[in-house]
C-alpha cells in the first residue's frame, strides 16, 4: 500500500521530467540527426569543424575553463576562513553569499554593464582622479568578469559545505603529528573536500560553457562563444536542424567534462578511505 501510495507521488514529478526534459531533448535529437527535408544525416554535427563554429567552442571552453579557474582561486580560501571562524549556515555573511542568487541573473550583468561602460562607474572614478579612461566594455575580460561574478556563489556554497563536514580532530591531529599548514591543506583537507569541489566545478563551468546572454551584454556581439552561435541558429535563422545539431556536440562536451571531473571524484574516495 505504502509503495502505491509513493508511486503516486511520484506522478508529478515524472510527468514534469517528461514533458520538460525527456520530450525537449528527443525533439533536439530528432532535429539534430535529420535536415530540412527530414532525411537522417550527420551533416549537423559534423558543422562544428566548420571555423565559423570551432572558433566560438574553442573560446568558450578556455573562457569556461579560466572562470571556473578563477572562482576556485577565490572560493576556497573564503571557504576556508568561514570554516576557521566557524560561521554557521545561518549566519548574515552566508546569507550575503547567497542573496545575489536570488537576484535576476541578467539584472546583475546589467549591474556591470553599467559599471564598465564607456562612461560608465569605473571610469568616472578614473577620470576623477585625473587618470585615462580604460576599454573595458566589449572585452574578453569582460566576459570573464561577468562570468566570475555570476557563477562565483555556486563555487563559494559546496565548498564551504564539503569543509564544514571535516572533523576538527582529523585536522588538529595532523598538526599533532608535526603536519606542516600546506602539508595538511594537500593531505588531509583537499582530499576531504573533493566533494565540494566536483560540485563546484560542475556547477561553473557547465553553465559557463553554455552561456550566450553574458557575451551578449558585456561582449557587445564581438565576443562570440558557441552558446551565441546556437542561439543566432535557432532565433535569428530558424535552422533547427543545424542549431539541434551544434547542440548535441555542446551536450558531448559537456557530459564528457562531468565524467573527468567524476573520474577525480571517484579516485578521491579511495585517498578518503585511506585517511579514514
Amino acid at each position: 500500500m505504502k509503495s502505491k501510495s509513493s508511486r503516486y507521488l511520484a506522478m508529478p514529478y515524472i510527468i514534469w521530467i517528461v514533458g520538460f526534459i525527456v520530450i525537449p531533448l528527443l525533439t533536439i535529437v530528432y532535429y539534430g540527426f535529420t535536415d530540412p527535408n527530414h532525411a537522417f544525416t550527420l551533416g549537423n554535427l559534423a558543422e562544428i569543424l566548420v571555423w565559423e563554429n570551432y572558433r566560438p567552442l574553442y573560446r568558450a571552453m578556455l573562457l569556461a575553463a579560466s572562470c571556473t579557474a578563477i572562482c576556485f582561486l577565490l572560493a576556497f580560501p573564503l571557504a576556508m576562513i568561514l570554516r576557521e571562524h566557524k560561521v554557521g549556515r545561518g549566519s548574515i555573511i552566508v546569507f550575503i553569499f547567497i542573496l545575489p542568487m536570488w537576484m535576476n541573473s541578467l539584472l546583475r550583468i546589467l549591474a556591470w554593464q553599467t559599471l564598465l561602460e564607456r562612461k560608465g562607474v569605473i571610469n568616472g572614478m578614473l577620470t576623477a582622479l585625473h587618470l585615462p579612461e580604460q576599454h573595458l566594455i566589449n572585452t574578453t575580460a569582460a566576459v570573464l568578469i561577468g562570468m566570475v561574478y555570476d557563477f562565483l556563489p555556486f563555487m563559494i556554497l559546496p565548498l564551504y559545505n564539503a569543509l564544514m563536514k571535516i572533523d576538527d580532530n582529523t585536522v588538529n591531529a595532523a598538526y599533532d603529528l608535526g603536519a606542516s599548514f600546506w602539508q595538511t591543506l594537500t593531505k588531509i583537507i583537499l582530499p576531504l573536500s573533493v566533494p565540494g569541489i566536483v560540485s563546484g566545478v560542475t556547477m561553473v563551468f557547465v553553465p559557463a560553457l553554455t552561456t550566450f546572454a553574458i557575451s551578449n551584454m558585456l561582449g557587445g556581439g564581438k565576443i562570440y562563444l558557441i552558446g551565441n552561435v546556437i542561439e543566432q541558429e535557432f532565433m535569428q535563422d530558424s535552422d533547427w536542424n543545424q542549431g539541434s545539431g551544434l547542440s548535441l556536440v555542446l551536450m558531448i562536451f559537456v557530459i564528457v567534462s562531468m565524467l573527468f571531473v567524476n573520474h577525480f571524484d571517484d579516485k578521491s574516495d579511495t585517498r578518503r578511505g585511506g585517511i579514514m
